[in-house]
């Protein structure tokens, strides 16, 4: 791994450089100065992770690192600042930053941080399990449903799939396909996060079939705070793992807690009506993601109860938000009702539903497709289905 550190201080950089370089791991670059030296130093070293020293008072220094991150989102950034306000860390999560610590960090603070950014790294490099997060654009856009059921999808294509309940304060994604109270929660996860494990993530999980597990959100509002950055990565970092496919049913919350979930999510499914409140959200949702600095490939708009005929028109969304809609799902209220109401999917309830069937094609867009026949024998099958 390589790592360039940047600092104003000769005595901070001597530090963070010296602890460094004492792991033995890594190759590091020392940089005397600001952050205006942020950009050509990566440039120049190609690093894996930058730590940035003492810039934390002028937003224009964010702006420097979200521009980094347009260019290359896997570029691990840890910022060591005193400013540590919920404010300041929400706007540095949002610039592209992965970690902030005190300056100067301990040496366990740093060497825990820069773990953490290779673990993520491994994750990505040796093609884990696949995480997908579904968000609400605004609140009733129907996205627990749909999380909780392209989850069940998945799980009834063979797949191995876990259904996080990313809605810390009033999640009750459990109750779409399950009619149990769950005795273990994300908020006791969390809190046990140190010896978190296989086994641990396993015994606490709601098992809604052999290849399906749900992760309660918490009971009580006031244990999301249980909840932090560090325990949203060791949690994914074990879960991958373990299961093809992870799924985030995030709340519309987007605080330091929900960006480092997004952040390893491979594709983000917000979800819409076509209602102009929720065309004015969306156009906001998708401004924060772009200014995160997620590509355009990782966002899959959906448009949720969507009818044809409609005063705001698919256009119009394309027109107003600058992309289209990659998934429809019909308006079927009382298939639907059933369903939530008896904790169970819309593919049980009502199979045959165009709800159900635009499930299934969200789903079966993340699996791998059967090659196609080859020869005479793919000529026959195509004049038979033309037929």
């Amino acid at each position: 791994m390589k790592i360039v550190v940047i600092s104003p201080s000769p005595a901070n950089l001597a530090q963070v450089a010296a602890t460094l370089r004492a792991t033995g791991d890594a190759s590091v670059v020392a940089v005397e100065g600001g952050m205006g030296r942020l950009r050509e130093r990566v440039a120049a070293e190609a690093p894996d992770v930058v730590v940035v020293d003492g810039m934390c008072h002028d937003s224009a220094e964010l702006a420097e690192v979200e521009a980094l991150n347009l260019h290359g989102s896997r570029l691990g950034i840890i910022l060591l600042c005193a400013n540590q306000s919920p404010d300041f860390l929400i706007r540095a999560m949002r610039a592209g930053v992965r970690e902030v610590l005190g300056s100067p960090p301990s040496a366990t603070e740093l060497g825990a941080a820069v773990a953490r950014l290779a673990a993520r790294s491994a994750d990505h490099a040796r093609g884990a399990g696949r995480v997908l997060a579904f968000i609400p654009c605004k609140g009733g856009s129907g996205s627990t449903f749909l999380a909780c059921n392209v989850a069940w999808a998945l799980a009834e294509a063979g797949k191995s799939v876990l259904l996080v309940d990313m809605n810390l304060q009033f999640g009750d994604a459990v109750l779409f396909l399950h009619d149990h109270k769950p005795k273990t929660t994300l908020a006791d996860v969390a809190r046990n996060i140190a010896r978190l494990d296989a086994s641990l993530l396993l015994a606490s999980l709601v098992h809604v079939g052999p290849r399906l597990g749900i992760l309660a959100a918490p009971e009580d509002p006031g244990q999301a705070v249980e909840v932090r950055p560090e325990s949203v990565d060791a949690l994914l970092g074990v879960a991958v793992g373990l299961f093809d496919f992870i799924v985030l049913d995030m709340g519309r919350s987007l605080d330091a807690v929900a960006i480092k979930a997004l952040d390893h999510a491979e594709r983000v499914y917000p979800v819409m009506q076509t209602t102009l409140p929720f065309v004015r959200d969306a156009h906001r949702l998708l401004g924060v993601f772009r200014s995160l600095g997620y590509p355009a490939s990782k966002i899959e708009l959906i448009v949720n109860r969507h009818e044809r005929g409609g005063e705001i028109t698919l256009d119009d969304i394309e027109r107003t938000l600058g992309c289209a809609p990659r998934h429809l799902v019909p308006n079927s209220f009382e298939a639907v009702a059933a369903a939530v109401n008896h904790g169970r999917p819309i593919a049980e309830v009502a199979r045959g539903n165009p709800v159900a069937h635009a499930v299934q094609e969200i789903a079966e867009s993340l699996l791998p497709r059967a090659a196609e026949p080859a020869g005479w024998l793919a000529r026959l099958r195509r004049r038979e289905q033309r037929a």
